[in-house]
């Protein structure tokens, strides 16, 4: 993957990232809080409290989404509270207790106008006045979910689950200011998305819903390697030794991308940043194999697919093979030997054996199609880490892979008087497939999400997919062209892009990687020397700069700033201005 960060100053990243690290930062007492409050809920997992006041702590930082994420599994909890028949009521019942008898209101939600609302009735039918205090409380956290949801999901850009949680807190309390006031600003942010004149409606199923937040290395992630440690090299090179025999995995200098065209196309000298990288360790000739990796970290998002549920293989007709195998536990999952069943049993599979997992995102809308692969991928990887017992981002298939992270500083929000503009967030975003399908998942497996919240937070979550989006590799349906299969392969994503690669690829089972007869600048002959860095493609390089470029901001975060769309986008520039 090309570049790593798509800020326009090299300078600018160093120095904001130092800042950061300094005790007197504004941040710090934030981060220290929020530090206090995660330790807390590691304690006290059920305490929706603690999750509406992480959740306020998060606004402050600047972090809607995980804020968002907060208030929800706050919300979720309400429910739990309210309905004995629920799975967690005892628990979040006793944990909620201990607020209820106390002379005051937590000062969560001592906010705004919301302790004079009273205490809203949560389940039809009831009187506030008649329910036990946890149960008036319950109600009242509810209303301050609603709030926060609405509000956070706004700053997202996520417009149409802000505006249905902001109707779910007024149905409840209708003349509450806040979210009267939050109503107003998705109503006037939503007429200049769509061009809606002030007099017209807003249809609700026609808002936007994906928005884009921060895509970092969270101040408090652990689990991140030293990539270009000597101890991280020698792991790296002893696992490509097997499938890569004629490469090596080196620290490589990339350019930055950017965050748009810039007139330093035409420059001679760029800002570069340092990545790891696939290199020849001798001369490889034209169209031999470089590579030949197998992964279990793949998706397939047809209900119905005829492909090998570890390695996506596509599957001949059923009287014609011999060699699948159906689990016994649950058959409709097949396998296309034995060699895949028993790599699938020691790796995921029984996390996911006979829970229905498999129907979820399955047979989406077209434009779903890409999102709900990115989900499928990110539930394989909680099947891995489940079964294996292990941190998601310690999985060996992702733990290696660089998510195009920018630093923190250059993502936070300056509120000083004289501040510019906000920075560009990269990583796409919605309600769905980063809150609530993952926690659906998660509950369909049996995990508790309450107390596995150190595996499961949000930023974990967003942590996979911000390393999914920049490297996964996806095959298109023939008969409709939809994208229905994807699969991250570690090694193979090593191999940093450039539109004027020297290898191309083909995924069927294993990801074959293989030298070029021509390259597709000039014709020119193929062959890698010793020495050379492997330059692979992860788009098609056949379309235009623009279109490539288009590609990478989504993908990768930035701008493609390799020397063919470098010299393709200066020529442009040049004949425009004749």
């Amino acid at each position: 993957m090309e570049g790593s960060s798509p800020s326009a100053s090299l300078s600018l990243s160093m120095s904001a990232s130092a800042h950061d690290d300094k005790e007197d930062s504004p941040r710090a007492p934030l981060l220290e809080r929020r530090q206090q409050l995660t330790e807390e809920l590691a304690s006290n997992p059920y305490d929706l409290i603690l999750y509406l006041e992480r959740a306020v702590t998060y606004s402050e930082l600047a972090y809607p989404d995980l804020a968002a994420a907060d208030a929800y599994r706050a919300l979720l909890l309400t429910d739990e509270v309210r309905d004995e028949g629920f799975e967690y009521h005892e628990q979040a019942r006793e944990a909620l207790e201990k607020y209820s008898t106390s002379a005051s209101l937590p000062e969560v939600l001592r906010h705004g106008s919301l302790a004079d609302t009273g205490a809203p009735s949560m389940v039809d039918g009831d009187s506030p006045h008649e329910s036990e205090p946890y149960h008036q409380l319950a109600a009242l956290a509810s209303v301050r979910c609603f709030q926060i949801l609405s509000l956070s999901l706004l700053l997202c850009g996520c417009l149409k689950s802000a505006l249905n949680f902001c109707e779910r807190g007024l149905s409840v309390v209708p003349s509450n200011n806040d979210l009267l006031e939050i109503k107003t600003y998705i109503e006037q942010v939503a007429r200049r998305r769509l061009r809606v004149q002030p007099n017209e409606r807003i249809d609700l199923q026609s808002l936007p819903e994906r928005g884009v937040v921060r895509r970092e290395i969270y101040p408090w992630n652990t689990h991140e390697p030293d990539r270009f440690s000597d101890e991280s090299l020698a792991t790296l090179n002893q696992q490509l030794a097997t499938i890569a025999p004629k490469c090596v995995v080196k620290v490589s200098e990339l350019p930055v991308l950017l965050e748009s065209e810039s007139e330093t196309d035409g420059y001679d000298i760029i800002p570069t940043c340092h990545q790891l990288g696939l290199f020849a360790a001798e001369d490889i000739a034209p169209g031999e194999t470089v590579l030949k990796e197998y992964s279990l970290l793949t998706a397939n998002n047809r209900l119905k697919g005829s492909s090998c549920d570890a390695c996506g293989t596509e599957l001949p007709p059923l009287s014609a093979n011999t060699t699948a195998v159906n689990c016994p536990e649950c058959y409709d999952t097949v396998f296309c030997d034995e060699f895949c069943y028993e790599k699938a049993q020691e790796a995921y599979h029984p996390s996911v054996c006979d829970k229905d997992v498999d129907s979820i995102a399955k047979d989406s809308e077209d434009r779903e199609a890409d999102e709900s692969l990115y989900l499928l991928l990110l539930a394989r990887l909680l099947a891995i880490s489940t079964h294996q017992d292990i941190h998601p981002l310690e999985v060996e298939q992702l733990k290696y892979i660089w998510g195009d992270f920018v630093p923190t500083a250059i993502n936070d929000i300056d509120l000083s008087d004289n501040a510019g503009p906000p920075p560009e967030w990269t990583l796409p975003f919605s309600f769905k497939f980063n809150i609530e399908m993952p926690l659906h998942i998660l509950e369909k497996m049996d995990i508790d999400i309450y107390e596995t919240l150190d595996r499961h937070d949000l930023w974990v979550l967003n942590t996979a997919y911000s390393k999914f989006r920049g490297t996964a590799s996806a095959r298109k349906n023939p008969y409709d062209g939809r994208p229905d299969l994807a699969a991250v392969h570690p090694f193979w994503c090593l191999a940093n892009h450039d539109c004027n690669p020297n290898v191309t690829w083909e995924w069927g089972g294993r990801m074959v990687l293989w030298v070029r007869e021509t390259r597709v600048v000039g014709g020119l002959p193929g062959g890698i020397k010793a020495g050379e860095e492997i330059m692979n493609h992860y788009c098609d390089v056949n379309l235009p700069v623009q279109e490539r470029r288009e590609w990478a901001k989504g993908s990768l975060g930035g701008w493609c700033m390799c020397q063919r769309c470098r010299d393709e986008a200066a020529k442009s520039e040049g004949m425009r201005g004749n």
